[in-house]
């Protein structure tokens, strides 16, 4: 398989290091390192990180050059100390210390550069390191990390380094889109004034959930005007709803920015289960979007696709799912819905938490939706009027119509 430089490369790196457990803010948080142990467990246990063209490899922590592509070197020296600081967000109920947080928060990011690298590769790369078309690093997505605070979770902001660094190698357009239930904002703000990078962010109306930023009048700073996509949706919305809103606002954008690169973040916490979010959605919805996404990449942006993960917090019923089909998909051996989930991995899940493990990789549902397009909107409708306020506020910038008509 040849990317657009005209090297060989295998179909999927798909990055790991156990070590990114270590990434644990202790046994009460929910961000349970648990979640990353299992979903690799069931990628395994499913046969894709042998599958064909996959190579799974394990990348160094990023460098203080790299990260202070978009963290201040300031930050990086009081992440590295081990410090309570409250003034940047270590410390705190959100983000309580743990041993060796630096290393781990940059480990993390420095598998998202190498998944950058690997589908956009700097120039002179040897010819012995296989390149990839697609890239997936499901310990990375930690979108809410700003360039001096920690926040929501996030340490070091892996994916807005490794669009930083797809800059620096040359790209002059990657589009990130984010389908985590919380506002993709810390990759917003490091490049609120970069006409180069499209941000499409689509989760939980900021009026109900963190980081209470997001809404559609949130376009981009002086200079890359539209640039800032944000889709708030309404509490409750349901597989039909998320799906008619993503398939109302993403592919149209794309298809105008014309990405040389496309960055994804699979935020698991827009699920039904998840504790700490209003959402309903499905694996299955979820594994659809995946899968639409891995098709943009092909059809806008030559393939070249890095897929992050992000939130998600109902640790064994949902994470694992949603990432394995996130992989399946990349790799090009999509796990059938109807599969059950073998029984090695429910031992584990039983052992590691103490509970039964979903039965089936589905949820049981076949999401459908109405194309936004086709049938207009409505509105009395609270899902349609936030598809419209966004499309009024962006379209318009990207010499695209907002009226479905």
């Amino acid at each position: 398989m040849a990317n657009e430089r005209g090297e060989q490369g295998c179909g999927l790196r798909l990055q790991w290091d156990e070590a990114v457990t270590e990434y644990d803010f202790g046994p009460e948080h929910p961000m349970h390192p648990a979640r990353l142990h299992l979903t690799m467990r069931l990628i395994r246990e499913f046969g894709l990180d042998r599958a064909p063209g996959v190579r799974v490899e394990a990348a160094p922590p990023a460098g203080d050059s790299t990260l202070r592509l978009v963290h201040h070197a300031d930050y990086l020296d009081a992440v590295r100390s081990g410090l309570s600081d409250p003034r940047r967000g270590l410390g705190t109920e959100d983000n309580p210390l743990f041993p060796n947080m630096h290393r781990a928060a940059a480990l993390i990011a420095g598998q998202s550069v190498a998944a950058a690298e690997a589908v956009y590769p700097p120039p002179g790369t040897p010819a012995d390191r296989r390149l990839a078309r697609h890239a997936v690093n499901f310990t990375g997505g930690l979108h809410h990390a700003m360039p001096s605070r920690a926040a929501g979770f996030c340490i070091y902001n892996d994916a807005a380094v490794a669009i930083a660094r797809l800059l620096e190698l040359g790209a002059e357009r990657v589009a990130y889109v984010d389908t985590d239930v919380h506002h993709g904002d810390g990759v917003q703000h490091v490049f609120w004034h970069d006409p180069r990078v499209l941000t499409i962010s689509l989760h939980e109306d900021p009026r109900f959930l963190f980081p209470h930023t997001g809404r559609p009048e949130e376009s981009g700073g002086p200079g890359a005007e539209g640039m800032a996509v944000n889709v708030a949706l309404p509490p409750g919305t349901r597989d039909a709803g998320w799906l008619r809103a993503f398939h109302a606002v993403v592919p149209q954008l794309l298809a105008a920015f014309q990405p040389q690169v496309l960055v994804t973040q699979h935020g698991a916490d827009a699920h039904v289960e998840d504790p700490l979010a209003d959402l309903a959605i499905s694996v299955d919805a979820q594994a659809t979007a995946a899968a639409e996404l891995h098709e943009y990449a092909h059809t806008y942006a030559g393939g070249r696709w890095v897929a992050l993960g992000g939130g998600g917090y109902a640790v064994a019923e949902v994470v694992p799912r949603v990432w394995t089909h996130l992989v399946g998909i990349a790799a090009g051996r999509p796990v059938a819905p109807e599969e059950e989930t073998p029984e090695p991995w429910r031992a584990e899940v039983r052992r590691l938490t103490g509970r039964e493990a979903p039965k089936r990789m589905t949820d049981g549902v076949r999401p459908t939706w109405r194309e936004f397009e086709d049938y207009g909107y409505d509105p009395a409708d609270r899902l349609d009027r936030a598809i419209i306020a966004t499309r009024r506020e962006i379209f318009p910038l990207h010499g695209l119509l907002p009226e479905p008509f």
